[in-house]
């Protein structure tokens, strides 16, 4: 199947590898895990392409496997205002999928990336049947309603070293991410996509970061160093 098809059409299953990382399906007892495995689908995305978009009905569940996603929604006067990003090991769009309804934001590969994702109605199954499921779901919503508060407040403020570090913070939540580490693979332009800043001005709020022992950028990426001091943002 070529790139060029759609997304469901590249669809196969998951390997063993991949599905090694993704961190609910530990959680669940052996006739949960055999159906989830069994639905489980993955595919490849373009750099740009659209996983979940406004207005259209919910399917699936989805993860990322691999890449870099942005999480964003435009408003009445067409401005686009950015979520969050997801890095590798986050699950996104379950409060969508448990009212089955259509999605208000857009999810978008920011560079080529594996996404996974579980049938809406095998979702529901699991949280009829497996208390372990419903645990992470739980956790998941808690923490995103934390993680959308505080886009709103990082959407606000005007010092761009602040901005940077708390959106570099809620991309190494351990609880929406937990098999991130501490080190992100991300350029210096999607991370600029992210926050809503020019390149340029992102590279000087890293150096600054970088200055007071927060982060360590490397080669292809960044190393966080202290992610409380993002946390705080005082720079």
């Amino acid at each position: 199947m070529t790139a060029d098809a759609p997304l469901l059409q590249r669809r196969r299953p998951l390997t063993a590898t991949e599905l090694e990382v993704i961190p609910w399906l530990k959680l669940l007892l052996p006739e949960e895990r055999e159906r989830a495995v069994q639905d489980l689908k993955i595919a490849e995305t373009l750099a740009g392409e659209l996983i979940c978009r406004t207005g259209r009905p919910v399917t699936y569940w989805f993860g990322l496997v691999d890449g870099l996603l942005k999480m964003s929604a435009d408003n009445i006067d067409g401005q686009t205002m950015t979520f969050t990003g997801v890095p590798p090991g986050g699950w996104f769009g379950e409060g969508t999928a448990l009212k089955r309804e259509a999605y208000r934001y857009n999810i978008q590969a920011l560079r080529k990336s594996l996404v996974a994702g579980l049938h809406v109605d095998t979702f529901h199954w699991l949280l009829d049947h497996s208390l372990g499921f419903n645990r992470f779901v739980m956790k998941q919503l808690n923490e995103r309603l934390g993680q959308f508060i505080a886009a709103r407040e990082i959407d606000r403020m005007s010092n761009p070293n602040i901005r940077v570090a708390r959106s570099l913070a809620a991309l190494f939540n351990p609880v929406l991410y937990p098999g991130l580490g501490t080190v992100l693979r991300i350029t210096q332009q999607e991370l600029a996509y992210l926050v809503g800043l020019s390149r340029q001005r992102v590279n000087q709020a890293l150096t600054t970061l970088a200055a007071e022992g927060a982060i360590a950028v490397e080669y292809g990426g960044l190393r966080v160093v202290n992610l409380q001091a993002l946390r705080s943002g005082v720079f």
